[in-house]
């Protein structure tokens, strides 16, 4: 897998904090940006299904139904 390189500029108080704990700086960006990323993907998500509810409202349920039985009846 390749990696890249972020930084990111902390308080000094912060910086001592982190050192003291011995956090693993590291970890703590990947699983945070991870968790981000994934809302992110989440909310786009939504808005998309947010779309496609909105079209297929628009289609009347006789119409659905009767391509559903057109598929069964082909396979």
């Amino acid at each position: 897998m390749e990696t890249v390189t972020v930084s990111a500029k902390v308080k000094k108080d912060l910086w001592i904090k982190i050192k003291k704990y011995n956090v693993n700086i590291s970890r703590v960006i990947r699983k945070a940006l991870e968790e981000e990323v994934k809302k992110r993907e989440e909310e786009e998500l939504k808005k998309e299904l947010a779309k496609a509810s909105d079209i297929l409202k628009k289609i009347p349920s006789e119409r659905i139904v009767k391509h559903i039985r057109e598929t069964r009846e082909t396979h």
